[in-house]
């Protein structure tokens, strides 16, 4: 699922930036949002889901709110400007911020040295991938970046403390729905006066269907699995896979640097994300969620 995750959340950093080339920021979100929840709601609306939200509308908007409405508009707004390698390298900070925010929602997972260790020798792979070009046309660019950053990482912790109990297919569903439903007026007023290109409605089509309905059902899994703090060091190995996509599709050059900064991004996030065995001795304390 990691892996999986990986490559999918990978590519939508030079989707995004094929897909704003010619549709607008809040057109694109919409569209994206729009089709994912087509998909998912009458899957849904067939068990019921509607029902299970009772008592948590507030936490799932909230989730729809920090996971999907807020980063996805200023994502595709800073692409605008900045590279896709650029944004990927912002992201990839995701983790350290979760590490301050989960305690903030009552998490318990608790990160050792080796852990902690292994997301720097990650931020350092990722560094040498992406290189040490941070220019970009303005400070409104890096400050949308850091409002996508925080945003990715209050997700997961809203949905670990508050929807555990929500069956994913809901969740992601009617956080699509309703961020279609919020974004439709804006991107009626930013519809383009011209056809797109197949470019562009092809990068859209894989956005909304494989990086939005099918990525979320993954990475709730992968949260059930490793828990919230683990399962955003995928931003890790995002840009990895951005620069390969860069490597392969607009034939950039591929450099020592890329090559090093890879293997350190997976050797970070092996440490990362490992798990820790419980301790078998006395009684038995409360392992962390993501331990066995």
């Amino acid at each position: 699922m990691f892996a999986a995750m990986c490559v999918i959340w990978g590519i939508p950093y030079f989707l995004i930036r094929v897909a704003v080339g010619e549709i607008s920021p809040a057109m694109l979100v919409f569209a994206r949002t729009g089709i994912g929840a087509l998909i998912l709601m009458p899957i849904v609306l067939a068990r019921g889901g509607l029902r299970g939200i009772r008592g948590k509308w507030i936490p799932l908007l909230a989730f729809a709110a920090a996971e999907i409405g807020g980063p996805w508009i200023f994502l595709s707004t800073a692409e605008q400007h900045i590279s896709s390698s650029l944004a990927a390298l912002l992201i990839s900070s995701v983790p350290l911020v979760g590490l301050g925010v989960a305690p903030l929602f009552g998490n318990r997972e608790r990160m050792g040295p080796v852990a902690i260790a292994g997301l720097a020798v990650g931020l350092v792979g990722v560094v040498a991938i992406v290189g040490l070009d941070l220019r970009a046309s303005g400070v409104t660019a890096l400050l949308q970046m850091a409002v996508v950053v925080v945003g990715y990482a209050l997700g997961p912790a809203i949905l670990s403390r508050y929807l555990t109990g929500v069956p994913s297919v809901s969740v992601t569903g009617i956080s699509l729905a309703v961020c279609a439903v919020a974004y439709a007026p804006l991107a009626a007023t930013h519809w383009p006066q011209a056809m797109p290109s197949a470019a562009v409605l092809a990068s859209v089509a894989v956005l909304a269907v494989v990086c939005t309905a099918a990525a979320f059902l993954l990475f709730f899994a992968l949260i059930a699995e490793i828990g919230p703090v683990r399962s955003t060091v995928i931003t890790y190995v995002n840009p990895a896979v951005a620069a390969l996509a860069g490597i392969t599709i607009l034939r950039e050059t591929f450099t020592v640097g890329m090559g090093i900064g890879f293997v350190l991004v997976l050797a970070g996030s092996f440490l990362a994300t490992r798990r820790r065995t419980a301790p078998t001795t006395g009684t038995d304390r409360g392992a962390p969620a993501s331990s066995p």
